[in-house]
């Protein structure tokens, strides 16, 4: 019995092993081995954090500028954003101002700042771009976005009227905020601030508290900056008559949720949600019998803003069928089938060690690919047979 399948494969990359495409690939190889005659198609698809403009520009085509700007100590580094079409740029922060770019002893939140992240924006403004989606996880900083909006023209002075230079120090010193010099182009543009924490600004579920010590901050340092973001907080609804504790997001990214949302207006959206509309994942959809997703563990987690959420909430307005094939299950992993996620299957297919299992995540997946499409055909065959007793037995009666 011979089918034509039309399958749709859009999963996160497995870290350190798997890329999103390479998930692709194996999935294409195995469904031609059950499927022959079936139609495969792949999207490489993020949930906002780290390799979100890379699977952007890899599933529209579109083009990656290189530029140099400031890093978070304020050092020369090389940042890359993506360019979707003649309108739409991506970026992440985290380029220009995220954890990564730093070593363990260099980390220090009182000390760095999102000044490299403004400077991408405003090369993209630059270059005529007027709807800019953000990625801002994995910052290093913890200055409330005053570095990013100094570079776009904002000012910020202290009680003895001396500009500051937008590092998580200087938030305890602002006393007043300049917006003349902001660009004005900013605000023929359009923000969407891809983040799925609901951090406030401040207190103990706030940007400091919260991820403060991740970025080198000691109880006294955060004690600190936790004052420094209050006051920040306080001259922002002088200004601008928004309590920024009452906004879920504006701590993410140290307080760059709350400069992006205040200065320039952005709009908070969840990243998976926003990548899939960056693709055009619902015109992709069109026509498909099945999709295929996954990541590297389904857990509890995978239910909140993660890649497998998103892909199953889109197939299930759809009414297309989807399934998880991931590395591993963990506590929880169930809560995804309220997702619009109808099976979970994981590429381990014995106990082993977590070691042999990421030096052998190719074959285990390809292995894995394997069997899940025999089972999809067993379950077709059955629907099969079922409706050919079915038609046979009317045709007497």
């Amino acid at each position: 019995m011979g089918w034509t399948m039309k399958f749709l494969f859009a999963s996160d990359s497995f870290k350190g092993t798997l890329s999103s495409s390479e998930t692709g690939r194996l999935l294409t190889e195995a469904a031609k081995k059950v499927f022959p005659d079936c139609e495969c198609g792949y999207v490489e698809v993020a949930d906002g954090g780290e390799g979100t403009t890379e699977a952007v520009l890899c599933a529209v085509d579109g083009r990656a500028v290189e530029i140099n700007v400031c890093g978070p100590l304020w050092e020369p580094v090389t940042a890359v954003y993506g360019i979707l079409d003649g309108k739409r740029a991506v970026l992440e922060m985290a380029q220009a101002s995220g954890l990564t770019l730093l070593g363990e002893a260099s980390k220090d939140p009182r000390r760095t700042t999102t000044y490299g992240t403004g400077e991408m924006i405003l090369d993209a403004v630059n270059r005529g771009y007027r709807d800019i989606s953000i990625a801002i996880g994995g910052s290093a900083t913890n200055d409330g976005g005053m570095g990013c909006m100094r570079a776009l023209g904002v000012r910020f002075f202290d009680e003895d009227d001396r500009e500051l230079q937008g590092r998580g120090e200087d938030l305890i010193r602002v006393r007043r905020m300049d917006l003349s010099g902001l660009d004005p182009r900013l605000t023929e543009t359009r923000f969407t601030i891809m983040c799925d924490v609901r951090n406030p600004l401040c207190g103990a579920e706030g940007a400091t508290y919260t991820f403060g010590k991740q970025k080198g901050g000691t109880p006294k340092i955060l004690d600190e900056l936790e004052a420094g973001m209050q006051n920040y907080r306080d001259q922002l609804q002088i200004q601008f008559g928004i309590d920024m504790d009452t906004v879920p997001g504006a701590g993410a990214a140290g307080g760059l949720g709350a400069a992006l949302m205040v200065f320039l207006k952005g709009q908070l959206k969840s990243g998976v949600e926003t990548v899939l509309d960056l693709i055009g994942f619902d015109e992709k959809l069109q026509g498909v019998d099945l999709v295929v997703t996954g990541e590297g563990e389904t857990d509890w987690q995978s239910a909140f803003g993660k890649v497998v959420q998103g892909v199953g909430s889109r197939c299930r307005k759809y009414r297309v069928p989807v399934v998880v094939l991931s590395g591993g299950m963990g506590k929880g992993a169930e809560q995804i089938y309220d997702s619009g996620i109808a099976s979970i299957m994981t590429t381990v297919n014995k106990a082993m060690p977590l070691q042999d299992a990421l030096d052998h995540a190719e074959e285990l997946y390809r292995s894995a690919a394997w069997r899940m499409f025999r089972l999809i055909r067993t379950g077709m065959e059955l629907r099969g047979e079922k409706e050919a007793v079915i038609t046979g037995r009317e045709a007497k009666e």
